[in-house]
């Protein structure tokens, strides 16, 4: 009988952790913040205002498989491609913290694509940085007043979730879009291109 209890009490135990690694994990201020702004831009973090620098320089969390199913992360994904390409304020790439949404989600500009289209990556992390290195002008949508001079990889390899399969993937990336990915990942580990400013080339 004690052991059927105990049998009974892991499939519980089991049962609640797979609910929980699966459960929508959004936060009441991120979900306010989201729907703050439904289908327009959202305001953009900037890094010399101090309350927006505490998100900007946060390590961003990780997604659950029930938030990229969510109608939340839709939204937050739709208006974060309205602010990138704000024709008053056009990026080529933005990452969620600059959103006020600390979490692990990119949009990138794929120039070595046909079209260029605009691409999301979620829970992303670069797994390999190439030796061969250039250094390049950069600048931030979170940064308006500040260009300057990074060097990076040229080609890199990044590990990601398929924010429409959500499927675990990778992909290699060089030139131009490689630095891009780059800049947009060390916002989510919550580091800015001016912590990386090399001499004028």
């Amino acid at each position: 009988m004690k052991k059927i209890k105990l049998l009974c009490l892991c499939i519980t135990f089991a049962f609640v952790a797979g609910c929980t690694k699966s459960a929508i994990s959004f936060t009441d201020s991120e979900i306010a913040i989201i729907n703050k702004y439904p289908q327009q831009k959202m305001r953009l973090m900037i890094y010399n205002n101090p309350d927006d620098s505490l998100i900007l320089r946060q390590q961003a969390k990780e997604f659950s498989t029930a938030d990229l199913q969510s109608d939340i992360f839709k939204n937050l994904k739709t208006q974060m491609l309205l602010t990138v390409q704000d024709t008053a304020n056009t990026g080529v790439g933005i990452a969620a913290p600059q959103t006020g949404i600390s979490r692990r989600l990119i949009a990138v500009q794929r120039f070595d694509k046909p079209n260029k289209p605009f691409e999301f990556y979620a829970n992303v992390y670069i797994v390999h940085f190439s030796d061969d290195r250039q250094t390049g002008s950069e600048g931030c949508l979170s940064i308006p007043d500040i260009r300057g001079y990074v060097e990076r990889s040229q080609t890199i390899v990044v590990k990601y979730i398929d924010t429409e399969t959500l499927k675990s993937c990778s992909d290699t990336v060089s030139g131009f879009t490689a630095v891009i990915f780059q800049h947009e990942v060390d916002h989510l580990d919550g580091i800015l291109f001016i912590d990386k400013l090399q001499p004028d080339a």
